[in-house]
């Protein structure tokens, strides 16, 4: 049977890393003046990328050096695309897994949507806490004078933000072909608010395989081939 797994959030909170919508999630945390779903778009990057990235950089960079767990460990010869952008699957060992919303510990050019551009790594450890802003534009190549990223010039997160649609460089095409390949669909860890969720979960009613949702917390499908385990991953790969 070809497997698919799509996880999310829950799966490295057992590394240390807050999910999106706990208590202390990432989305709960924004700015002095804005919001999470503000802070994390195109928009917000292009008019005050100072901002913009020592948002990101406090609430996501300052867990690049945690290590993978036992479910990515598990996960890593398995069938996978993730939500998360730790890059944790790719640490521990999985070769081909797809990071549907990208990998913070890489950028592109900042570019056109849909244009051909290549992934480089992020060195996040030359960013010098005590000269943050000015740090932060070096590293991603913006003018300091006019503080504003440039077309094809600056850098930018391999980050898929709110304002922002799937396109090949977030290899969304192939991520759909898994779907329609896979016998089973086992989401872990995800409360299916993002549309790649939604994207799968339409594709299993359509071809009417099952589903299986492990989260300690699962969200209720309308869907009658569901089995769920309110469990964490941990506890859920340890049944298996």
């Amino acid at each position: 049977m070809d497997t698919l797994y799509i996880t999310g959030a829950g799966v490295s909170a057992e590394s240390g890393i807050p999910t999106f919508r706990g208590e202390d999630g990432y989305w709960t945390i924004g700015s002095r003046n804005y919001t999470p779903q503000e802070m994390a778009t195109r928009a917000m990057y292009s008019q005050d990328p100072v901002q913009f990235l020592s948002w990101y950089y406090k609430r996501f960079a300052a867990y690049r050096n945690h290590g993978p767990n036992v479910v990515h460990h598990w996960l890593k010869d398995k069938n996978l695309i993730t939500q998360n952008i730790d890059g944790l699957d790719g640490k521990a060992g999985n070769e081909n897994y797809i990071a549907v919303h990208g990998r913070l510990d890489q950028m592109t050019l900042f570019h056109n949507q849909g244009e051909e551009v290549e992934v480089i790594d992020t060195p996040w450890d030359d960013v010098v806490e005590n000269r943050l802003a000015e740090s932060l534009l070096e590293l991603f190549n913006i003018n300091s004078d006019t503080k504003s990223p440039e077309l094809n010039i600056s850098l930018k997160p391999y980050v898929l933000l709110f304002d922002e649609y799937y396109t090949e460089l977030y290899r969304i095409s192939e991520a759909q072909d898994r779907m329609w390949k896979a016998d089973k669909i086992i989401f872990i860890g995800t409360s299916f608010s993002v549309n790649i969720t939604q994207m799968a979960f339409e594709t299993a009613i359509q071809r009417s395989i099952p589903i299986e949702v492990v989260d300690p917390e699962p969200v209720n499908l309308p869907y009658a081939n569901v089995i769920y385990h309110a469990m964490p991953a941990s506890e859920y790969i340890n049944n298996q």
